[in-house]
């Protein structure tokens, strides 16, 4: 069983501010070992579940935030960044059989996380087909159009409800959850034994989380700045619905991740 885990940092039990994200400052070193021990976690999970490869994609910010020396041996570790629209599952393709996201956040537009974005930090939401997307939204559609489903999920409380409504099988695991600006976060102890227990289980029943790609996708996006909706709207086929927000419609998820990587 060939595995794929995607690693974010911001829906980690220790991220608690946009400093603690960035790679350099002195709060990051906590949140990128226990984004580390997460993704570990889930490693050692998908091996007791009997994976024979392990690809992990260290997706955040330098995409070189994890330590390799506290991964188990079987673990192939993706660091920095391929610059394909695939983006944080890079180099997935359909010889794998699952998709697992660990340490994943609430989107722009959903106050689940004081650390929400989606992609970046530029917008305030972003919608396709109507719908609030995250991360996770995109990745996992980006999975399903490939073949592969989307298992597993670590990661706020609020993004593990709104990531059952895409995939309503998937397991997830909620390491924390917010206070107005505050987190409420975990143990780090209870975070890695609820993850290395239920990414095994994720693995029990794969076709069970293989979403529907909508045959037609329009991706909306709502920026914080006018000027970002402007530039935006010089990329062939997106349409500037108002002062900040851009339309684009796409005929498959290969052409939306596209179109999102030189616009958002």
């Amino acid at each position: 069983m060939k595995v794929y885990i995607s690693v974010d940092i911001e829906g980690t039990a220790a991220a608690a501010s946009w400093q603690a994200t960035e790679l350099g400052d002195k709060e990051h070193g906590p949140a990128a070992r226990q984004m580390t021990l997460e993704a570990a976690a889930a490693c050692e999970g998908a091996l007791k579940a009997g994976a024979t490869e392990l690809y992990v994609k260290d997706a955040h910010d330098s995409g070189r935030n994890m330590d390799l020396s506290l991964f188990p041996k079987e673990a192939r570790i993706i660091y920095d960044w391929s610059l394909t629209p695939d983006s944080m599952i890079a180099g997935l393709d359909s010889s794998f059989d699952a998709l697992l996201f660990v340490g994943y956040h609430s989107p722009a537009g959903l106050p689940g996380n004081p650390l929400c974005h989606t992609m970046n930090r530029d917008n305030c939401w972003v919608k396709i087909n109507g719908q609030l997307a995250s991360e996770f939204t995109l990745h996992a559609l980006l999975a399903a159009s490939r073949g592969v489903p989307s298992v597993f999920l670590s990661g706020d409380e609020a993004l593990c409800l709104h990531a059952r409504s895409l995939v309503p099988e998937i397991t997830t695991v909620a390491v924390k959850d917010c206070l107005g600006r505050a987190t409420i976060s975990r143990s780090s102890a209870w975070s890695l034994e609820q993850i290395r227990e239920m990414a095994a289980q994720s693995l029990s029943r794969p076709s069970l989380c293989l979403p529907e790609v909508p045959k037609e996708l329009v991706m909306e996006i709502r920026f914080k700045d006018y000027f970002r909706a402007l530039r935006a709207s010089y990329y062939p086929g997106v349409t500037r619905l108002d002062d900040c927000t851009v339309s684009y419609r796409a005929r498959s998820m290969d052409e939306l991740m596209a179109a999102r990587m030189f616009i958002l």
